[in-house]
């Protein structure tokens, strides 16, 4: 199976060859993965080199011509150093683009701290309007990365990793998807921590509901499966128990989570990566077992939130 970037470049580079208007900026990482592409498009596959805040900026003026720019580099690099240029070059005069990572909160352990952006949604929940997709599984990368190119001149975050699940899902953009149902309250799973919260919340009277589209929140399907599980559940007063296990900062989503609830009984427990830094090294499963995020610690967790 390829992964999410592999997938990424081949997407994209097949979707350069039949639309004049996108153009692809890289800063160095990933560009082999485009080396056909920009022999075949020299004017729109640009690497800037080791420039993160000049990416953005190229990016911006791409926009501001009229293309449809897709920017891509590790996640700390193009959300996190130059987010002034995204504040700026993007949101303030009004241009959308598609900005896509790789490297996530954990990805790569061994390239340490510089490498990883546990932060980034949050830091894009700051600006207005951004769409974040949050693919778990290379063929829901594909899928979602589409959305984005087609997606008008909106603006759009998508999240790639090389931590994923074991098989795709049907999903709908911009949907949670119903991945089991439940009377003992409603577990999200955001992109690839879907396995492990299958794994568990085995055997548990729970709702999954599996997240690929973080924003906008689909606060709709929430609604819905929150209002089943109270219905089901003899004297629960209409309360319901939601928990969010998310692969980038604990509690991004809760406020947004809140909101869909706002009228109704509830309760909100936020999972992610701790704003503790992990000083270690090692690979995607010792983080996530030293964070909390492996099936046991969720398990314990999770059961012991829930009523």
């Amino acid at each position: 199976m390829d992964t999410m970037r592999e997938r990424f470049a081949s997407v994209v580079s097949r979707l350069l060859d039949d639309d004049p208007r996108l153009a692809v900026v890289l800063a160095e990482i990933g560009k082999d993965g485009f080396t056909d592409a920009a022999r075949a498009h020299p004017d729109r596959v640009i690497n800037v080199g080791i420039r993160e805040q000049l990416l953005v900026g190229v990016g911006g003026g791409l926009a501001l011509t009229g293309m449809r720019p897709i920017l891509h580099t590790f996640a700390s690099f193009l959300v996190e150093r130059p987010f002034e240029q995204v504040k700026l070059d993007f949101g303030h005069q009004g241009m959308g683009g598609v900005l896509v990572s790789a490297a996530g909160s954990y990805d790569w352990p061994a390239g340490g701290y510089t490498h990883m952006a546990p932060g980034d949604v949050t830091l894009l929940d700051t600006l207005d309007g951004w769409t974040v997709h949050v693919p778990g599984h290379p063929d829901e990368a594909e899928t979602l990365l589409r959305d984005a190119v087609a997606a008008g001149d909106d603006s759009v975050y998508v999240r790639l990793s090389a931590h994923t699940n074991s098989a795709p899902r049907d999903i709908a953009p911009g949907r949670f998807l119903t991945v089991r149902e439940g009377r003992g309250g409603v577990v999200i799973a955001v992109g690839p921590m879907l396995d492990g919260v299958l794994a568990a919340v085995e055997g548990l009277d729970v709702t999954v509901l599996y997240a690929t589209t973080v924003r906008p929140f689909d606060g709709r399907t929430l609604r819905a499966a929150a209002g089943a599980g109270a219905a089901a559940r003899a004297g629960a007063a209409g309360a319901v128990d939601v928990v969010l296990v998310e692969p980038y900062l604990a509690g991004t989503s809760t406020a947004a989570a809140n909101d869909a609830l706002a009228d109704r009984p509830h309760r909100v427990l936020g999972l992610g990566i701790p704003r503790r830094e992990l000083r270690r090294y090692g690979t995607i499963d010792e983080h996530l077992a030293g964070r909390g995020l492996d099936p046991a610690s969720l398990r314990e967790r999770i059961s012991g939130f829930l009523r």
